[in-house]
């Protein structure tokens, strides 16, 4: 393909004439890796960032642990704002994961899977722009193929690290680069408050209305507590065999399994059986608006899943459904065990076990408290449209995300120039 006049063929692709590639180690004037610190769950004074907590630009900080109290961290590993962390080990698929430190807590310190990197500012504007360059799907890439090691445990050495090529236009271009993705980057950061808020409300709606502490106007009258068992007909699904590829090719029936259940509406799985899969009975097919939970995986040490599925799905053997009787309303007895969710892990979660499970008859006994179904509808409604509204921001979210990174692609490879 003939170049476009103003650009070139560089080993990371085509890019302006007059921006240069250059190996990381010529542009670095620093890289530090963090300490060895032995870590505990439990809150301390000292937060550690760890491999788990470096996402693609950013931390997540969903599971934080933290420096034992007896050990006093070493200055020079906590963590600045605008700092560079670079994943040294993970797994294949991670290893190389970069992230910029924008003062998400105000004190932690970083460990020595990680490596700050420190750039020379007669090179790099910023180490946003770092970040951002870093972050690519081109330079994900190239960091991938530096990894060595199996599947689950890899790593990239620093020796390999310094001769990753960088890109570096002018740095008037670096800058308005880096402050074109910061501007979006702040719309994702308030939406993703926004969304933060709708959900700490509708917890409070939940909290209040799932227990009658509230009542929605026009409704009285006691409600009655009532065992999940008594709620509706209870089923469970299998596997079809895996070696019998009539019950797998071509499927056209979603078969749900634990990690499916992650919100709350189904309307698709990440597989597929086939007519014949059910006819012959090698699973479960229910019917729509049956409420399917989690009885087994590793994610009950979390929360406990729960979802509606929005057209006849099978299910596997770690998932329960209950067809809710004619006098349940699905979304009010859907919203009821997603508010209980807590409660029904501390009284129906099995120890000792391998992997996470849920009891069955003690979760059939728990029990809920269940208003007439004039007054389930009614309820369920408005959290409903509350889910709906947050779902509503995450798309847009989500479209952000994609926004974003579709205006990496451009900007830093130089097909759309700001300067």
């Amino acid at each position: 393909m003939e170049l476009k006049p103003g650009y070139k063929r560089t080993e990371v692709g085509v890019v302006p004439d007059e921006w240069e590639i250059k190996p990381l180690k010529l542009i670095l004037s620093k890289g530090r890796l963090g300490g060895n610190y032995p870590n505990q769950d439990m809150e301390a004074e000292y937060p550690l960032m760890k491999m788990g907590n470096i996402a693609r630009g950013y931390f997540d900080l969903k599971k934080v642990e933290y420096i034992v109290s007896a050990v006093k961290p070493d200055p020079t590993h906590r963590l600045a704002r605008g700092d560079v962390l670079f994943n040294t080990r993970n797994t294949l698929d991670l290893v190389g994961k970069v992230a910029l430190w924008r003062d998400e807590l105000p004190v932690a310190y970083y460990n020595s899977n990680l490596m700050r990197l420190e750039f020379d500012p007669k090179a790099i504007a910023s180490s946003e722009y770092a970040s951002y360059a870093l972050n690519t799907a081109g330079c994900t890439a190239r960091l991938r193929a530096l990894a060595t090691g199996t599947t689950s445990v890899a790593a990239i050495y620093t020796r390999d690290l310094m001769e990753l090529p960088f890109v570096v236009p002018r740095k008037a271009e670096q800058r308005a680069i880096a402050m074109a993705l910061s501007d979006v980057d702040a719309l994702i950061g308030e939406l993703d408050k926004l969304i933060a808020k709708k959900r700490d409300l509708k917890q409070a709606a939940m909290q209040q209305l799932l227990t009658g502490q509230t009542r929605l106007p026009g409704f009285s009258g006691e409600w009655e507590v009532k065992r999940l068992d008594e709620l509706g007909r209870w089923t469970g699904g299998m596997t079809p065999s895996m070696q019998n590829p009539a019950f797998w090719e071509s499927g056209v029936i979603p078969w749900i399994s634990s990690g499916d259940v992650k919100v709350p509406r189904l309307y698709s799985t990440a597989s597929l059986v086939t007519e014949r899969a059910i006819k012959e009975k090698a699973t479960t097919l229910v019917p729509e608006r049956s409420i399917v939970v989690v009885m087994r995986s590793g994610i009950l040490r979390k929360y406990f899943p729960v979802a509606m599925n929005m057209i006849p799905m099978a299910v596997n053997q770690d998932i329960k459904a209950i067809l809710p009787r004619k006098e349940i309303h699905a979304d009010f007895l859907l919203h009821s065990l997603t508010h209980s969710g807590e409660r029904i892990l501390s009284r129906c979660l099995k120890f000792g076990t391998t992997v996470e499970s849920i009891e069955l008859p003690w979760l059939k006994s728990f029990t809920v408290s269940i208003p007439q179904q004039d007054e389930q509808i009614a309820i369920a409604t408005v959290l409903s449209d509350m889910d709906d509204e947050i779902e509503a921001l995450e798309a847009r979210r989500d479209k952000t995300h994609a926004l974003k990174q579709g205006m990496m692609q451009e900007l830093l490879t130089g097909r759309i120039r700001l300067v």
